[in-house]
């Protein structure tokens, strides 16, 4: 199994990996994105959910499906999901202490966007801790799982592939950084049901480029603190 010792930037996914699926914000960003495309469609509620999944599955972001098959805009869509109620999202001391301890840079690489992300890391409490946030515009609005984002994402902030690890919920956005060269963490929780889903239909977390498998994201930093504290000893 790889290590972390080589290891000198630590690279995470936002929603439903910084902070829990069991406080449930990302459904107040899933129940917007249907109103959206119901709206947007003219069809009901249930028929907009189907078509709103079936986006989500198949381009990476429910966004992306909208702009391919139907020519949106972006800009209002993502201040209009974004626009929610962040309080949901619990303090993590025991994350802010994890990733103070742990050697190396931080950055964001979401999906989302650097508003949201920014709301989300000061409920945490844990902003402090990144030197950068990449997000769904940086990316031109090219959604993980594309390799194109990782490569901007590489270019953009200098990371070498090589000594970075990434950690995400969705089994698939982990392939590019696989093979890019990075380590990969799948964070999973059986609360995170479009995640297990996905992952589900990919083949579960005994995939190749799926190197670690944790449930409990502070726990796991602290392990690697511990473990490279024992090597140093």
């Amino acid at each position: 199994m790889r290590g972390f010792a080589h290891v000198d930037t630590w690279v995470f996914d936002l929603d439903n990996t910084l902070y829990p699926a069991s406080c449930r914000l990302f459904d107040q960003i899933d129940v917007k994105m249907g109103d959206f495309v119901s709206r947007l469609l003219g069809i009901d509620h249930a028929e907009a959910k189907r078509r709103q999944k079936d986006m989500f599955y198949k381009y990476g972001t429910t966004l992306r499906g909208l702009m391919t098959e139907h020519g949106i805009a972006p800009d209002d869509f993502l201040d209009y999901v974004h626009d929610i109620d962040h309080s949901p999202v619990p303090p993590n001391q025991a994350l802010d202490d994890a990733l103070h301890a742990l050697p190396g840079r931080k950055l964001i690489f979401t999906n989302g966007t650097v508003a949201h992300a920014e709301k989300v890391l000061a409920r945490i409490g844990i902003t402090h801790h990144f030197g950068d946030i990449f997000d769904i515009v940086h990316s031109d609005f090219i959604p993980k799982p594309e390799m194109g984002p990782y490569r901007k994402f590489v270019a953009q902030t200098g990371i070498r592939p090589e000594t970075s690890a990434m950690f995400e919920d969705i089994a698939r956005n982990l392939e590019a950084p696989h093979e890019l060269g990075m380590t990969t963490v799948l964070v999973v929780s059986d609360q995170n049901r479009d995640a297990a889903h996905l992952n589900a239909a990919s083949g579960g977390v005994d995939q190749t480029h799926i190197h670690h498998v944790t449930d409990d994201l502070a726990g796991f930093l602290g392990a690697i603190v511990a473990h490279q504290g024992k090597e140093r000893a």
